[in-house]
């Protein structure tokens, strides 16, 4: 997490709510030789205080020793600032850039957990994509579905911390943040200059920084 309290003055509520919404990121705890790494999606509990994540069986994470604890990174979008967009001297690049991490303990759940949990994550990012009718469980003949449910195992991240990074140029002034956005909206790329420009519009909108 960046040390600039600008840039971490976003509520507990925010950062799960922008958490869930992205569903998606990189779980890590200690491993004998090193941190071990793995990139899942999660389900976050309605309340926030845990999240269920699934992983393959022969994932290094799964045949840690658990429980233990771990920190689960959310990445959002990010892109490069070029200090010329600010119009002003003495500027130096930057990266702006959204991410938090959901710290706690990595527990196992009991095997047969799975299907709900595939069910119930399915079901969320399939009416993301609305109109289009929801893929269900059920279009699945049931031996291959479950000959593939006993590929995966069900945790829970009991989550004890939450720690955000919103980092939108808050420690600049009005006129140099829409210096920037101007050039992140006209910039190359995929996605994020413009996922960028647009929640520093919404700093604008809500009079922050």
């Amino acid at each position: 997490m960046h040390p600039n309290p600008a840039f971490r003055q976003d509520s507990e509520a925010a950062a799960l709510r922008f958490a869930a919404e992205r569903g998606f990121g990189v779980l890590s705890v200690n491993g004998a030789a090193g941190p071990l790494l793995a990139h899942v999606p999660l389900l976050l509990a309605a309340d926030g205080k845990s999240a269920e994540i699934h992983l393959a069986r022969s994932n290094a994470i799964a045949r840690a020793g658990l429980p233990a604890p771990a920190v689960f990174a959310v990445i959002g979008p990010d892109a490069y600032v070029s200090p010329d967009w600010y119009g002003a001297e003495d500027q130096v690049p930057t990266w702006n850039y959204v991410a938090v991490h959901l710290r706690g303990v990595l527990e196992p759940m009991e095997a047969g957990a799975i299907r709900g949990m595939v069910e119930a994550l399915s079901a969320v990012h399939e009416g993301r994509l609305a109109p289009k009718r929801p893929w269900t469980s059920a279009k699945m003949a049931p031996e291959a579905l479950e000959r593939m449910l006993r590929m995966i195992l069900p945790f829970r991240l009991r989550i004890e911390r939450v720690e955000a990074t919103f980092k939108l140029n808050q420690n600049k002034t009005k006129a140099m943040r829409d210096g920037v956005i101007a050039a992140l909206e006209a910039a190359p790329g995929v996605g994020g200059p413009g996922a960028i420009a647009a929640l520093m519009r919404g700093l604008e909108d809500r009079g922050d920084g």
